[in-house]
């Protein structure tokens, strides 16, 4: 059994996050954040808006019923100074302190801007914000971010929307290594579920998603898949694979005589 997971200052069962944008339909959405089991769904301010009286209160109001924990994100801001004003009207319309802070650097691969990443982080935190900052997968950025007091680090697996996986698992390997009392959250680019399994093997605390669910064929049963990916590649973790060889290693020894021998 896979022990609650601690995220920032509230406590889950699933280390599965789940966005709510581009699917289908809103139910569709609803039965699919519901299959994956996730208790976090994230929010963009810039895609939806509670006071919007045609779709607005429909989709708050689908949110609500789902009993998730929101997680407001600053997507589509291109500057500190937007993702900052973002993040202050996240905080009032939802009263929550935690943010995901994304601040997009380059319009062609989404790729977060470190320089407004960082300045945006400070200003946060300086207010009160815990922030959970959407990052590539840079080693020296983690860094900067910790230092600042983030206690959450989210890197890229690569790019937004791509479903390329995990593009380079040594780089996440070494962020995870380097902070191990960090939570850490691929975010970004998992088009699979065992994508998400490879994450939750590197030692990964838990995976967020858009994309890979709400664009699939079938969005509810991939988000179950997604469910039980997550689940699978924690408990590998913790149970510990067994090292790669570079000859072949029997299950059976071949060492004796073989036992039915014995009767002939």
């Amino acid at each position: 059994m896979i022990e609650n997971w601690k995220l920032e200052d509230k406590e889950f069962n699933s280390r599965l996050m789940i966005g709510s944008a581009l699917y289908p339909s809103p139910e569709i959405m609803a039965k699919s954040i519901k299959a994956s089991g996730s208790q976090i769904v994230t929010v963009a301010l810039r895609r939806q808006s509670a006071t919007n009286l045609e779709g607005g209160n429909q989709f708050w109001e689908i949110i609500k019923e789902l009993g998730v924990t929101v997680l407001p994100n600053t997507a589509g801001c291109h500057t500190a100074k937007e993702a900052i004003t973002t993040a202050m009207m996240a905080r009032e319309l939802f009263d929550v302190n935690w943010i995901k802070l994304e601040v997009i650097g380059n319009q062609y691969n989404l790729q977060p801007d470190p320089f407004a990443l960082v300045e945006a982080t400070k200003v946060l935190i300086d207010e009160g914000f815990r922030v959970l900052p959407y990052m590539t997968d840079d080693l020296v950025l983690a860094q900067k971010l910790a230092d600042l007091g983030c206690t959450t680090l989210m890197p890229w697996g690569s790019p937004i929307g791509s479903g390329r996986g995990l593009m380079n698992p040594y780089n996440l390997k070494v962020i995870r290594k380097q902070f191990p009392n960090l939570n850490l959250i691929v975010d970004a680019g998992i088009g699979k579920p065992s994508d998400a399994i490879e994450a939750m093997e590197l030692g990964y605390d838990g995976v967020l998603l858009n994309s890979a669910v709400a664009l699939a064929q079938e969005p509810i049963k991939m988000a179950e898949a997604f469910k039980y990916a997550i689940y699978a590649g924690r408990l590998s973790y913790e149970a510990g694979a067994m090292q790669k060889r570079d000859m072949a290693s029997p299950s059976t020894p071949t060492v004796g005589t073989p036992f039915w021998h014995q009767f002939s």
